[in-house]
């Protein structure tokens, strides 16, 4: 992966409320951050306090993509299915190298 492109792991752990179409509110937890053509995505998942909670999760995160809106930064959904896959490959692909030097140290 090139240095631009690199996960930003400052922001793991952080945790933001984001509400759904419905109205719905829910607490996310930051996995990291990366850079894509001259915008920055965020990868989160649902926060948890409980740990039996956490466990009955199904493992998917949510990416979405940050924006300036009347000088307001937000995190916005990614609407283009192109932009959507490319970001979400990189954040899988950045996973799984991490999750493979767990498992060589492990050995």
């Amino acid at each position: 992966m090139a240095d631009e492109n690199m996960m930003d792991m400052d922001m793991q752990g952080m945790l933001y409320t984001l509400e759904d179409e419905e109205g719905n509110e829910q607490e996310f937890e930051v996995l990291g951050e990366l850079e894509y053509e001259d915008a920055t995505y965020c990868a989160l998942v649902p926060y948890y306090e409980n740990e039996e909670d956490m466990l009955k999760d199904d493992g998917e995160f949510v990416i979405l993509k940050r924006e300036t809106i009347d000088g307001e930064e937000m995190l916005c959904t990614i609407e283009d299915d192109d932009e959507y896959d490319a970001v979400g490959n990189m954040f899988l692909q950045y996973l799984n190298d991490m999750f493979d030097e767990e498992d060589e140290e492990e050995a």
